[in-house]
């Protein structure tokens, strides 16, 4: 199946010459270009895409706000955010209004199609700088909450499983992951699936997140 993209920028030369990287990908493929956050939404209406990349700061309206109304109109379209920009604030912003995804644009590009092919199975792809952030103002929203965090699971997690979280919660892909343990990618990713489950989590990132607040990583 061929993804279909649509590129959210206010620049035309980032928005040129991004396509043009992504062409050389077989499995994807550009379908519209929007030059602010009101075009993103009647693009994507019209197109339909089957993910976004949407820049934060944009003339007539933002990349934050223009994904929250496209989650409020195509709940099942994941964004991603792809900005010059780390700003905690954008950071946070962006993933509350419902983006999936949250990279800066010096990117590689392998990087960038492992996190348009993971939005598109339903997960969440967090560069690891930003995934730290989001680890880090969890920390501190749990620390100042009143819940008890180290509460032991149900199903403890098996010193592999252990392993494999630590290294998921740098932000490493299930291929890095199996290339550093030297096992099978489709082994790393029912270590996944089970460290999910016993998590009681939905996706990768809340799986670092949880474990941060455990205190297993």
């Amino acid at each position: 199946m061929t993804i279909r993209i649509l590129l959210v920028d206010d620049q035309p030369l980032f928005r040129e010459g991004l396509a043009t990287l992504l062409t050389i990908h077989e499995d994807v493929t550009v379908i519209g270009e929007a030059n602010n956050g009101q075009e993103a939404i009647n693009q994507a209406a019209a197109l339909r895409p089957d993910v976004v990349l949407m820049d934060v700061r944009m003339p007539v309206l933002d990349g934050v706000a223009a994904t929250r109304i496209l989650q409020q109109e195509q709940p099942h379209l994941p964004v991603i955010i792809l900005t010059t920009f780390d700003d905690d604030e954008y950071v946070f912003e962006g993933l509350r209004a419902g983006a999936v995804g949250y990279l800066l644009k010096d990117v590689s590009s392998q990087k960038l199609i492992e996190a348009i092919k993971t939005a598109v199975r339903g997960e969440t792809f967090l560069q690891p700088s930003v995934a730290a952030k989001v680890v880090a103002e969890f920390t501190r929203m749990t620390s100042l909450s009143t819940g008890v965090t180290n509460q032991p699971l149900p199903e403890p997690l098996s010193e592999r499983e252990l392993e494999i979280l630590q290294i998921l919660a740098n932000g490493a892909s299930n291929r890095e992951i199996a290339n550093k343990l030297f096992i099978a990618e489709g082994t790393v990713k029912n270590h996944v699936t089970n460290i999910l489950g016993k998590l009681d989590v939905r996706d990768r990132t809340q799986a670092a997140l949880k474990a941060k607040a455990l205190g297993l990583i």
